[in-house]
């Protein structure tokens, strides 16, 4: 007779996730421990990453609980594990923490490239332990443990990408694990992801890395060109500071959705460049008045793929607590801002702060208090 040792199962239906491990202490796993801990919304994270020093970094900043050397017994241990490291070495690390995982485990990952990895992980990390592929769409310009944020998630779209094969119930427990952290979660099938993301997300990043390399070539034969470049230029191509092997790896790994939308950029370059070489006025001034137009609608100075917050612009003195005196006025009538942002300043003077808000309706009420209160305010346009 053969014995059989039957795996505990670590999914405990409607109760909150006790022990998470999160492999990859960089920007999103970091962010992700931090609001996983200091939101007290789960027990313990454990925390692994190849680099010793990212991980003592991240253990003297809470953004994990306890330190593992090895991805097996991180595996081991946890209820959830989330993949937080670069989309190629997804398929790797997958592979290697795959016969350690118990029944029940469920394993989720942030990578930005959702099709190709979903098909491949799916294939590994088959049930008793549960794969549901993820994408907080949050960043920044900064990589590293050291930029981790605890709030970096908060009011960002989260991603999940289930197929016909995830288990609902590992789904659930991730839409509340991350609505709990404060993003907003969406679920898309993984090619519809890879497409939309490919147009706001990868392209963008790829023109500000080309726009880069051509300025560099203007500034080795004009010197001055890059102390010359404005604050539009500057902003333009403030993502092309972003991680190489990160982007290396995604424009890869979704180069034929990347490919389509480089085709469709290559048209509307065609398309500018033959009004201009025409000089046609009257076309050129009514396509870039359709782009002014379009660019209205895309939501202001937000994360991810949130739908446009109701914003106000408050004119204030440049006196200390002007911002907890906004603050103040707001919070005794029990309208929270979501989003502040100093947008101008004169020292000595005054300047102007801009505030979001979830609704129309506190917007407007928020708009009626601070006028009453002697401040100018206008909508955010």
């Amino acid at each position: 007779m053969q014995l059989t040792t039957v795996k505990p199962d670590r999914r405990r239906k409607n109760s909150r996730v006790e022990k998470v491990a999160i492999i990859g202490l960089g920007l999103i796993g970091g962010s992700l421990g931090l609001a996983l801990l200091q939101g007290g919304l789960v027990g313990e994270v454990i925390g692994y990453d190849c680099d010793p020093e990212t991980t003592r970094a991240a253990l003297e900043c809470g953004a994990i609980s306890q330190v593992v050397f090895d991805l097996q017994a991180a595996a081991r241990e946890a209820e959830l594990i989330i993949l937080a490291v670069p989309v190629g070495n997804l398929v790797q690390v997958a592979k290697d923490i795959a016969p350690a995982l118990q029944r029940g485990t469920i394993v989720t990952d942030t990578g930005s490239v959702k099709e190709s990895i979903v098909r491949e992980l799916e294939a590994i990390l088959q049930p008793p332990a549960f794969y549901v592929g993820g994408h907080p769409m949050a960043g920044s310009e900064k990589a590293g443990i050291r930029a981790a944020d605890r709030y970096l998630l908060e009011n960002a779209v989260y991603v999940l990408t289930p197929t016909p094969a995830t288990d609902p119930q590992a789904l659930q427990q991730l839409d509340d694990l991350f609505r709990a952290v404060g993003s907003r979660v969406i679920t898309l099938e993984p090619g519809e992801h890879d497409l939309v993301v490919a147009g706001v997300s990868h392209l963008p990043h790829l023109l500000a890395i080309t726009l880069m390399q051509t300025a560099g070539e203007l500034a080795a034969e004009h010197p001055l060109a890059l102390m010359l470049a404005a604050g539009g230029f500057r902003d333009t191509t403030r993502i092309a500071a972003s991680d190489p092997i990160m982007w290396r790896d995604i424009f890869l790994h979704n180069r034929t959705a990347l490919q389509k939308m480089l085709a469709d950029w290559r048209q509307q370059i065609d398309i500018m460049q033959a009004m201009i070489d025409q000089n046609d006025a009257a076309a050129l001034e009514k396509y870039i008045r359709q782009a002014r137009e379009l660019r209205s609608q895309v939501p202001k100075r937000q994360k991810g793929l949130l739908p446009a917050l109701h914003e106000l612009v408050v004119t204030v003195p440049d006196r200390p607590g002007i911002i907890g005196r906004l603050a103040t006025l707001l919070g005794n009538e029990d309208i929270n801002i979501i989003n502040i942002e100093i947008l101008r300043v004169r020292e000595g003077e005054g300047g102007s702060i801009r505030l979001g808000f979830t609704t129309a309706n506190a917007a407007g009420l928020a708009r009626e208090i601070l006028q009453r209160a002697g401040y100018k305010v206008t909508k955010y346009e």
